[in-house]
């Protein structure tokens, strides 16, 4: 249990990245869906280009993993289900103004009533466990 504790540190200090940088505000996340400010498009922007540096250096470089394994970055295949996923994703976030990530930051900082959301997302992660071998793929 001890050796897990780093992972909670760093856990904690996601989320005051997240409350500091007002990633968790509803009102922010209101401003981006309606097309009135660029910060959450910027704080976006940032994660896909360190996202792409660090996978092109990965890459380019043939890091290992700490245990010595080589990294590989499987190729992904387009699907239509992930336009679909993307669609009720994005419409989930803009009506109750939060995504995973951000749940419990939110809940942490007091927004008790995010607790209905993460308990719909908890449920909707069962249902598609459900229906998982019925939908496109």
């Amino acid at each position: 249990m001890i050796r897990n504790i780093k992972y909670l540190i760093i856990g904690v200090l996601f989320g005051i990245i997240l409350v500091k940088s007002e990633v968790i505000s509803w009102f922010r996340i209101q401003e981006m869906f309606r097309l009135q400010a660029f910060h959450m498009y910027g704080i976006i922007g940032s994660a896909i280009a360190v996202g792409m540096i660090s996978i092109f250096l990965i890459k380019r470089l043939r890091l290992k993993t700490v245990g010595g394994e080589a990294v590989t970055v499987p190729k992904k295949e387009f699907h239509w289900g992930t336009i679909y996923g993307g669609l009720i994703f994005g419409l989930g976030w803009a009506i109750t103004g939060a995504c995973p990530g951000p749940l419990f930051a939110q809940i942490g900082s007091g927004f008790l009533v995010v607790t209905v959301t993460l308990f719909s997302a908890i449920a909707g992660t069962w249902f598609y466990g459900l229906l998982r071998e019925k939908l496109p793929h």
